[in-house]
């Protein structure tokens, strides 16, 4: 049967045979109807809440995104990263004074809680805010598998070894398959850099002396490593933001990978996807198609966000009552 897809009001929506065929290793134990009965509007709760999120602040999309990722890649999507505590994900080094967006998974959990209190783990409530976020920036839709259970750990040590904007390709692909992801999953979802933000501290390695030779990245387009030298000079403020798309800064879409054909990928681990010579036989044809075709990049994205919300290490869990901490 061929591919179907449906456009509507901008969104490229995949029917569910389709994402049947196309997303592998779907976790048995989850469905998207799992709270049909017991939470009839969950969907509707959550997709409310980051709305106002969104509009309060536009750039909350992209980092309720980047939760779920950094939840995912430790003890799988199993909400560890949004416990307090001495051994909090929070406080490990790609999370601190980083990860956010914590404060609004709060209030989504409070407005299920009183709809269906004890029912809806923080876990799938922090996959549908991503699914979400997505969606409401412009990108694609597609039904979120539920049923997973809260972890009753956080993991600081894995959380310290998340995939890093300064690590080379083969390290980042290693980290992807690791947790069963592959190469296609690496770009794809480094296509979510299309909105948000990042602090000078993860790119300005980049901009002054890059190798040790007191040269800037050679792969960096002139005109925004000049632009980038001012925002974040040396000895300046570490934690002032530039956007990782300039040209559709808080639109969900493929203009991220124009950009890396153009030299303009904001992070190292975002350029090498296209400039790196390991790139040339494995990312590098991805980076290609993807910024030929968004509707290919909408499809793999969601496939690819498919596969990473069934990441799971097998411990049991719960349903917190406050997703900060576990219950009694």
């Amino acid at each position: 049967m061929k591919r179907q897809t449906k456009v509507m009001g901008g969104h490229v929506l995949l029917t569910v045979f389709t994402l049947c065929m196309l997303c592998s290793g779907v976790r048995a134990q989850l469905s998207p109807d799992i709270y049909a009965k017991s939470c009839p509007n969950l969907v509707q709760i959550v997709r409310k809440q980051v709305a106002i999120a969104l509009k309060a602040e536009i750039r909350m999309a992209a980092s309720l995104i980047r939760l779920h990722f950094h939840d995912c890649f430790v003890n799988g999507c199993d909400a560890s990263l949004l416990l307090d505590g001495a051994d909090s994900e929070k406080l490990a080094i790609p999370n601190i004074n980083s990860a956010r967006g914590f404060e609004v998974i709060d209030t989504i959990k409070a407005a299920v809680e009183n709809a269906c209190p004890g029912v809806v783990s923080c876990a799938d409530i922090l996959t549908l805010a991503a699914r979400d976020s997505v969606v409401l920036s412009g990108g694609p839709g597609w039904r979120v598998a539920l049923g997973r259970k809260d972890g009753l750990v956080a993991n600081q040590n894995s959380a310290n070894n998340l995939p890093s904007p300064f690590e080379p390709l083969d390290a980042i692909i290693a980290k992807f398959v690791a947790v069963n992801l592959n190469i296609t999953d690496v770009v794809a979802l480094s296509g979510a850099h299309t909105f948000g933000q990042a602090k000078c501290a993860v790119f300005s390695n980049r901009l002054f002396n890059f190798t040790g030779a007191g040269n800037p990245d050679a792969t960096l387009e002139t005109s925004l490593l000049s632009n980038l030298q001012t925002v974040c000079p040396l000895g300046g403020n570490s934690n002032i933001t530039a956007p990782l798309d300039r040209s559709t800064t808080d639109t969900f879409d493929n203009n991220y990978f124009k950009n890396l054909l153009e030299g303009k990928g904001l992070l190292s681990s975002d350029q090498i996807l296209f400039s790196s010579d390991l790139a040339v036989n494995t990312t590098k044809k991805l980076v290609e198609a993807y910024s030929r075709s968004q509707s290919l990049f909408f499809r793999d994205f969601t496939c690819a966000m498919i596969r990473m919300g069934n990441i799971s290490n097998g411990a049991s869990g719960e349903v917190r009552t406050n997703c900060r901490v576990i219950n009694n």
